[in-house]
């Protein structure tokens, strides 16, 4: 059977989600994407043109929408407002597309997520029909009001944007997975195939990157090693590890019914 990631009413093979940012150029995002066998790929609206520039190239002609599921992004967004108008315009853009991911920032340094005015534009996009998966901080309560709201998935940092750290809290994702029902997938601060691996052995539904890829040096190569990693992660997970234990005194191999060297007879 297929372990499939259903999102809405939507299902995917791949649980890897990317970005279209950073890279050399059109032709460098599509050849990485395709080496990351994902099949959802994010763009911001208010940076990326997909017809909104006339004349200029569209990342539609590399990336076509009949093979890959666009996610527009509000990326660049600081208040509810714009990140609602942001995505209203991707829905024109894209001919009635309704799965979209809200990210409201606090500010440009830390490019942490402002909870109060995201929880304020998912209210907003929840109604007027989009499914709405959002970008969040790694706190249980507020990744439940999300839920509540009616957002699709939820979508809490490891570190932060951009940073390559890791993930810093594994306890809080453990409480979000453990509370909410929607997939968990995390977004943001990823660095290489090890971090996206302990994403999913914790049990996060997938995991969104873009830098980590796109800045690596062979991003290619890089998207290639994300996509094993989470194919490895959610395997293992699936799988059950054994318990942790400090050390044990039972043996790999058994040793009952073992041959044992004879002792030499006494003089």
């Amino acid at each position: 059977m297929k372990d499939i990631l259903q999102i809405g009413s939507r299902n995917f093979n791949s649980r890897l989600l990317v970005g279209t940012g950073k890279y050399r150029d059109f032709a460098q995002t599509r050849e990485a994407i395709e080496a990351s066998g994902a099949e959802i790929v994010t763009v911001a609206i208010r940076r990326t043109n997909i017809g909104q520039s006339a004349g200029e190239p569209s990342l539609l002609e590399f990336l076509p929408p009949t093979k890959f599921t666009y996610l527009p992004n509000t990326a660049g967004c600081y208040n509810a407002g714009d990140a609602v108008r942001t995505l209203r315009l991707a829905r024109e853009l894209l001919d009635g597309h309704d799965l979209v991911k809200l990210e409201v920032l606090g500010d440009p340094q830390s490019l942490y997520p402002n909870m109060p005015e995201t929880l304020a534009a998912a209210k907003t996009l929840v109604a007027e029909g989009f499914k709405v998966m959002v970008y969040c901080s790694d706190d249980p309560i507020q990744a439940k009001m999300l839920e509540e709201l009616g957002c699709v998935a939820v979508m809490p940092l490891a570190s932060l944007i951009g940073s390559g750290m890791g993930i810093l809290n594994p306890w809080n994702l453990q409480l979000i997975i453990d509370r909410v029902e929607v997939p968990v997938l995390v977004d943001a601060g990823v660095g290489t195939a090890s971090d996206a691996a302990i994403a999913m052995e914790l049990g996060c539904d997938g995991v969104l990157m873009n830098t980590a890829i796109a800045a690596a040096k062979d991003p290619v190569l890089m998207a290639r090693a994300m996509k094993k990693g989470v194919e490895a992660g959610r395997e293992a997970f699936l799988a059950g590890r054994m318990p942790k234990k400090l050390y044990s005194a039972t043996p790999s191999s058994p040793a009952e019914g073992t041959i044992t060297p004879s002792q030499p007879k006494a003089a």
